[in-house]
């Protein structure tokens, strides 16, 4: 078994996400590779909100694929179960980032189950597929929103 570590620091960013009958396999469940969907989906989500969207960061010429990523299967979502995608930016560098994520569901009562968790990790490359720094303008953004984070912390002492 993994004992890697995965905890969302603040902000935590959170979306939500309803099953579709697509999103499952024979067995009724979500397949697991839609999991990384999820990830993508809050992510996403978490940067056009508080920093700018994927399009504007790629107008500026990088890229930011996936270099590494981690899921750890807790409980299966179904189809249309609601999901709460909460998203945390964890680490940045001038040339990577890694993202870490924990999908829930909820169970009424206002009590939710953990589905899952994980990571990715993203390099900022170029066009042409060369490391290259995040442009000065997504890095600013990317500071104010861990900026977020440190304030949080700072009221929680």
């Amino acid at each position: 078994m993994s004992k890697i570590s995965v905890n969302l620091v603040e902000p935590v960013f959170t979306t939500t996400y309803r099953v579709i009958y697509g999103d499952t396999d024979a067995a009724g469940v979500v397949y697991n590779a839609n999991y990384l969907r999820y990830f993508e989906i809050g992510r996403t989500e978490m940067m056009r909100a508080w920093a700018m969207p994927y399009s504007a960061i790629e107008e500026l010429g990088c890229i930011l694929p996936v270099t590494e990523t981690y899921l750890r299967f807790k409980a299966p979502a179904a189809y249309d179960d609601l999901l709460t995608i909460a998203t945390s930016l964890v680490e940045v560098s001038k040339l990577t980032c890694r993202f870490h994520y924990a999908i829930t569901r909820e169970n009424g009562e206002g009590k939710s189950s953990l589905l899952a968790k994980g990571f990715t990790a993203h390099a900022c490359v170029n066009r042409q597929g060369k490391l290259t720094p995040f442009p000065g303008q997504v890095m600013t953004r990317i500071e104010m929103m861990l900026e977020k984070g440190k304030e949080a912390d700072k009221k929680v002492d």
